[in-house]
Formats: C-alpha cells, sequence, structure tokens
C-alpha cells in the first residue's frame, strides 16, 4: 500500500436513510407504547442525546465500569490477527459514533494493506458526518461511505461489495432482549454473504457484585445518566417529569443473566406527556425499566451466532475473562 502521506483525500459519501421526523416518529411511538404498559419501559437509546452521550463517556472511564477498556486491550492485543482472519477489504461498524475505538482496527487494516473502505452506520448524522471527514483525513486514499440508519430498519443498506467484516462492539448486543436479539441477527446475517464476518463484543457473566457496581457507580455518574431520559422526555415531548423524584436502580436477573436498570417513583407521581396527550399515575415505588444489559457465556454467544446463520471463527478475551470478541463468519 502506497504511504498515506502520498495519497490523496477521498471526499466520504454520506447515505441518509433516517431523518429528524423519523426519530421523532419513533420516539413518539416509543414512549406512548413503553409508558402504557405494565410492567413500564423506556429504549436505551432515547438516552444518548448531547447530555447523555457526555456522561455515558465519562462512565466509560469510572473504575467500576470495565467493559470499555476490557474490549479496548483485546483490540490492541488482537486487531492484527482479526485483520489477517477475517480478509476483508471493508470495515462496517454499526453504532459508530466517533469511531474512537475501532480506530485501532483501522490501523491494523491499514497496515496489511487490504483496507479499501470503511463503512461507519449510525443513527446520528451530524456525528457520522464529523467522524467521516476525519477519518478520510487520517486515512489518506481510504473509501469512507457512511450510513445514517437505525439497526432496526437499514440494515440492507450497508453497501455491497468486496469482503467486509462488521464490527458490532461496545457489548451493545446485550441491550436486546433475546428475541429482539434474534431478529438483528438473522437480519444482519441476511445482509451478508457467505465470506463476510461478524465481530461481536460481548461483555461476560461474572460476580454479580461487580456487575451492579458497573451500574451502579460510587460518584452517582450513571444515576444522572439514567434519569437524563426523562430529561430528554420533558424537553423532546413537554413532559413535566421531575427527573429528582426518581431513584436509580441497578438490578441483577440471575435467571436472564442481565443487569437492569431501572428509575424508581419516589412519591406518587402524575406525569402529563403534552405532545402525546398522555396523563399517567405513578404509584410510590413504582419502576420503569430502561435498560437490560444481556451478560453472556462461550456456548450462548455461539448458538445464537449460529442459529443465525454465522460460524464461529475466533474467541478473544482479556486476561481476566471479562470480556469477549467473537470471530465469525456467515455461511
Amino acid at each position: 500500500m502506497p504511504s498515506p502521506l502520498t495519497r490523496t483525500v477521498v471526499a466520504p459519501v454520506i447515505d441518509v436513510h433516517l431523518h429528524p421526523e423519523d426519530l421523532r416518529a419513533a420516539l413518539e411511538a416509543d414512549v406512548r407504547a413503553g409508558l402504557s404498559s405494565r410492567p413500564r419501559t423506556l429504549p436505551p437509546k432515547w438516552f444518548y442525546d448531547d447530555r447523555g452521550s457526555e456522561l455515558f463517556d465519562e462512565i466509560t472511564r469510572l473504575p467500576e465500569y470495565y467493559p470499555t477498556a476490557r474490549e479496548r486491550a483485546i483490540l490492541h492485543a488482537q486487531a492484527a490477527t482479526i485483520a489477517a482472519r477475517s480478509g476483508a477489504d471493508t470495515l462496517v461498524e454499526l453504532g459508530s459514533g466517533t469511531s474512537d475505538k475501532t480506530r485501532t482496527l483501522l490501523d491494523a487494516f491499514a497496515a496489511s494493506g487490504q483496507l479499501r473502505r470503511f463503512v461507519p452506520f449510525d443513527v446520528s448524522e451530524g456525528v457520522l458526518r464529523w467522524s467521516a471527514s476525519h477519518l478520510a483525513e487520517r486515512y489518506a486514499g481510504l473509501e469512507v461511505h457512511g450510513v445514517v440508519g437505525d439497526f432496526d430498519h437499514h440494515l440492507p443498506s450497508i453497501p455491497a461489495g468486496g469482503r467486509r467484516l462488521v464490527a458490532f462492539l461496545g457489548g451493545t448486543i446485550g441491550n436486546y432482549e433475546p428475541t429482539d436479539r434474534a431478529r438483528l441477527l438473522d437480519d444482519l446475517a441476511s445482509t451478508l454473504l457467505p465470506g463476510d464476518s461478524l465481530l461481536l463484543g460481548t461483555d461476560l457473566v461474572k460476580d454479580p457484585r461487580r456487575l451492579v457496581a458497573a451500574y451502579d457507580d460510587s460518584a452517582g455518574v450513571t444515576a444522572e445518566f439514567n434519569r437524563n431520559v426523562l430529561r430528554v422526555l420533558d424537553r423532546e415531548l413537554h413532559a413535566d417529569f421531575d427527573p429528582l423524584r426518581w431513584q436509580h436502580r441497578a438490578v441483577w436477573n440471575a435467571e436472564q443473566e442481565w443487569i437492569e436498570m431501572r428509575l424508581r417513583a419516589l412519591g406518587r407521581q402524575e406525569v402529563e406527556i403534552e405532545d402525546l396527550g398522555l396523563s399517567l399515575v405513578f404509584a410510590d415505588g413504582e419502576e420503569i425499566r430502561t435498560e437490560v444489559s444481556a451478560k453472556f457465556r462461550r456456548e450462548k454467544v455461539e448458538a445464537e451466532l449460529r442459529t443465525a446463520g454465522f460460524e464461529l471463527a475466533g474467541w478473544m478475551t482479556d486476561p481476566d475473562g471479562d470480556f469477549a470478541l467473537s470471530l465469525a463468519f456467515r455461511r
């Protein structure tokens, strides 16, 4: 591969399949369905406005929150092996954000001489455009083809051609309950071709005390992050939640092997969501489940991948066995 210093910067291409009105419609539908049901729920994707993203970035640097550091360590140790074993010339990143961790993979692919194209896929058009521009400059000659979309509807929009490796990192797959997780993996498998591959990040089952601590830190950052979803509803849907009257809780569900994040009402509350015409009454102690974060064992990951049409080819963990990256090929 020619030296990056001698190569021309290629202007990124961005495909936009998700617009502000689509996000608004999804928010309204999720809030109406989730808060009208029993038990009440809200999807975790609505945590991530600008403030929520800042808080999550802070969470990843807390001493209790190990997943980000463990996954980064695996990437540093295994990136060259992943590039070689995948044989891919196209790297796709789902939920790319700023593509901070993925630069370790990009560096390894670029060093191997096989990298031709990078496809960041994210719900935020602004962040994706910034990141795509930055990466196109950093990796001169690299084709950057961004996709603005969501996992539930736009996976078929991942550009075809070449041999693709899809990176789905951060343990985000754990935010899906089993049925939805199976559907997501099926959709992804349907998008890929035999020989394409998936790099999947999963947090592993461990001492529940460590798991709870990771989602209920002593500094209260995760509590603020959890309550931030109520501020999103207040701002976007003209609701009148008082976030300070809601207590953050992190609970280990041993049967499901997942962490549940919940918000518990401190006292009886009447809440109006003006834009939806909803009037809600919450009893003292009633909870809203805002996130599940499933934890995995190797046999479970391998079985779910196989059911979807993937064959596990590599299982990589940190020395303590806290987190895993799975490399699997589309059959």
